[in-house]
């Protein structure tokens, strides 16, 4: 298991694994049936990711000599499946109350942009030669989406468990967060980002992002 999580945190905890990650846990998955039916978020997010997957490796020559084609492709498919606004105000938490739609969305795009700097990059080297298990799809209480359960299969049989929650955004389904092994993409973020927030408006620490003057890390720990 080592050898998966320093990768797999350095992407799952960026933007870009939110468009990776479920490349690798579905791709390639043999998903239940009960767990991919047809309009629910585990077939939306196969479909997406199958997509993701075979792009990456067709591509994979030309995305390693040109970084700005990777980083036009993923942010595309990232715009594609992930719910920013939404993530980016769990994010803010308390910090968000009240706050407008603009400055949650500037937030959200400025983490979004550094965070794809940071990692985005690294996708040009991903493995996704894993089997990977859709143990189940269960609701949200009070209709807030869906939480979707799956295994990493190593070759050596090592399994990582990850967990996604989507919710349905005008007809479709978007990821909102991300948990390899129990890390939060939220969570992470939450923690890093409150005491710059307790200092600054949401405006000024996304300024802080997309200057590179605040960096992100994606450890869960902050380290």
């Amino acid at each position: 298991m080592k050898t998966l999580k320093p990768s797999l945190l350095s992407v799952v905890l960026s933007a870009a694994l939110l468009a990776s990650a479920p490349v690798a846990v579905f791709a390639q998955a043999a998903a239940p049936a009960a767990a991919a039916k047809q309009n629910s978020a585990s077939q939306v997010v196969l479909a997406s990711s199958t997509r993701i997957l075979t792009t990456l490796d067709q591509r994979r020559a030309e995305f390693k000599s040109n970084p700005a084609a990777l980083r036009q492709f993923v942010t595309s498919e990232f715009n594609t499946l992930f719910d920013g606004d939404y993530a980016a105000r769990l994010v803010l938490g308390v910090h968000g109350r009240g706050a407008s739609d603009a400055d949650v969305k500037l937030f959200g795009q400025a983490l979004t942009e550094r965070l794809l700097s940071a990692y985005g990059a690294r996708l040009a080297d991903f493995n996704a030669r894993l089997k990977v298990r859709v143990k189940s799809e269960t609701p949200l209480p009070g209709g807030r989406g869906v939480k979707v359960d799956t295994e990493f299969v190593q070759a050596d049989q090592t399994v990582t468990p990850i967990t996604f929650y989507a919710r349905n955004v005008g007809g479709q389904w978007k990821v909102f967060d991300v948990l390899p092994e129990g890390v939060s993409f939220v969570q992470t973020f939450k923690t890093q980002f409150d005491t710059p927030l307790r200092q600054k408006s949401i405006a000024q620490v996304a300024a802080d992002l997309k200057s590179g003057k605040l960096q992100v890390n994606g450890s869960a720990g902050g380290n």
